[in-house]
């Protein structure tokens, strides 16, 4: 996990109000698609084609796949969908934390995405997985998702 970004517990940060809510975006490998099915959480999908427009209305969690090539490199590891989404100020405003996906495979840009975006929004990265995730990913985030609304203070995982 990287060291340098927004935590749950000990900052200033606005919790979400309402149901669990999580905005993603899967690649046309479905990775993250099959993951939030086993998540079973209310959700939105941000569409695959740059053309199609998703605007939410209430306070999420964003859980986003990883494009980089590892070695350092960062360029391109937020997908263009969720750079395109994000641009839209509501959406932006409404984003409350963020999950990342990635390969491990590729050293310190692993999952990389959650820390740039935390970093950006000024939101909580609240946890990092592998891929498709475990059962015990999905365990942890329904978890984390709970209390992270409940407004319970949670450490970093």
């Amino acid at each position: 996990m990287h060291d340098d970004v927004i935590k749950i517990s000990g900052q200033d940060i606005v919790r979400p109000k309402g149901k669990v809510f999580c905005v993603y975006f899967s690649s046309i490998s479905n990775n993250t698609h099959r993951f939030m099915d086993k998540l079973d959480v209310n959700d939105a999908r941000i569409p695959y084609e740059l053309d199609e427009d998703l605007i939410v209305d209430k306070e999420y969690v964003l859980i986003t796949p990883t494009y980089a090539g590892g070695g350092g490199d960062t360029k391109g590891a937020v997908p263009p969908q969720v750079v395109k989404f994000l641009n839209n100020e509501t959406n932006r405003n409404l984003c409350r934390g963020v999950i990342a996906s990635g390969n491990t495979n590729f050293g310190d840009t692993f999952a990389i995405a959650g820390p740039i975006i935390s970093k950006k929004l000024g939101v909580p990265l609240l946890y990092q997985f592998e891929l498709l995730g475990t059962k015990n990913d999905v365990d942890t985030i329904r978890e984390i998702l709970e209390d992270f609304w409940r407004g319970k203070e949670n450490e970093q995982r």
